[in-house]
């Protein structure tokens, strides 16, 4: 599961997307040859609670939406991913809505001028949701996932209304040193057809303790036992000497050099998804999984359920949260 940030470029309706201009600075900006390697896209669907037809009293306090939001990823094509809000407080009350910090909630479109961007910080309090609440994140096979949002459509929508469907229908695929960049145009196909600006992923596919803990939690799922890690270049052999601090850690450093490489680039006006709430949640997961004793490999139901048919139903989850965050559109 490598470490990876999102960044959106808005664009107007009637005027040319970023990406262009991101394609050429990958060629002439970088020290390294950007390589294509493929293509790729992805679906993303958003659905929103219906307001309450009960006028609100003046002594309530503002309350926050709740979405839903499905997605799916070409390069993780063994499952969806479905992103929630997490349940009403006790009494059936939302949360008030915070104030959002962190990414600016109205960026300017590429090529228009504005303010000068802050350099977004490190700690998950600072990049809170734009949901303004916790989420959950959960995956499921692919067809499943789209046969619960055909649910969700028809048989509550009383509940729950169907905002916007995105699409990237065919982004590049480039390697660039120890990086893989994934550019494409996002265009809105419902409500109605329009291009909503670009979105460019940057992936850091150099040594990482992260990317071992999968590898490794995967060959124990599959009755592997121990293995040798050789692309990692990260010794797995005794989990025990590694904690959640070293991930933290690890998401930190590979938020910073990812955010190095975008500044490279020279692209004003992104909206940034690196360190959300809950980023790493599963690799600490996996994690105390390892740490557990006895020889025996250890499961959850989750695994248990998808391991024939989905060796790693956590796989993507991090990029899936990033994606999921930018393509809200503060809906």
């Amino acid at each position: 599961m490598p470490i990876t940030g999102v960044y959106f470029i808005p664009s107007n309706p009637n005027a040319s997307t970023g990406l262009a201009t991101v394609t050429e600075r990958l060629h002439t900006a970088l020290a390294e040859e950007p390589t294509l390697v493929g293509r790729w896209f992805l679906e993303h669907r958003l659905m929103r609670d219906t307001p309450s037809c009960v006028p609100a009293s003046a002594s309530q306090r503002q309350v926050q939406p709740r979405y839903m939001q499905f997605l799916s990823l070409s390069f993780h094509a063994n499952h969806g991913f479905i992103y929630t809000s997490e349940a009403l407080e006790k009494g059936g009350h939302h949360r008030p809505t915070p104030s959002t910090a962190g990414a600016p909630a109205n960026p300017t479109p590429m090529g228009a001028p504005g303010p000068t961007p802050v350099p977004p910080t490190s700690s998950a309090a600072a990049q809170q949701s734009q949901s303004g609440g916790p989420m959950v994140m959960t995956t499921v096979p692919l067809p499943s996932c789209n046969s619960l949002f055909q649910h969700f459509c028809y048989a509550c929508q009383p509940f729950w209304c169907h905002r916007h469907t995105t699409t990237v229908p065919g982004g590049a695929v480039y390697d660039v040193g120890d990086f893989r960049v994934r550019v494409g145009d996002v265009r809105q196909t419902q409500p109605a057809a329009r291009v909503r600006g670009t979105v460019v992923q940057i992936e850091w596919r150099g040594p990482s303790v992260v990317d071992s803990l999968s590898a490794h939690g995967l060959a124990r799922k599959q009755g592997g036992g121990q293995i040798a890690d050789d692309d990692s270049a990260i010794d797995m052999a005794f989990p025990d000497a590694i904690e959640d601090a070293d991930i933290d850690a690890e998401y930190a450093a590979s938020a910073a050099l990812i955010r190095e490489f975008w500044a490279r680039l020279g692209i004003d006006g992104a909206r940034e998804a690196i360190l959300l709430p809950d980023v790493g949640k599963e690799a600490k997961n996996r994690l105390r999984r390892l740490k557990q004793k006895g020889s025996q490999a250890v499961f959850d139901d989750k695994g248990l359920q998808q391991v024939e048919e989905d060796p790693d139903p956590d796989a993507g989850v991090d990029v899936a949260r990033q994606f999921m965050e930018i393509l809200r559109f503060n809906r």
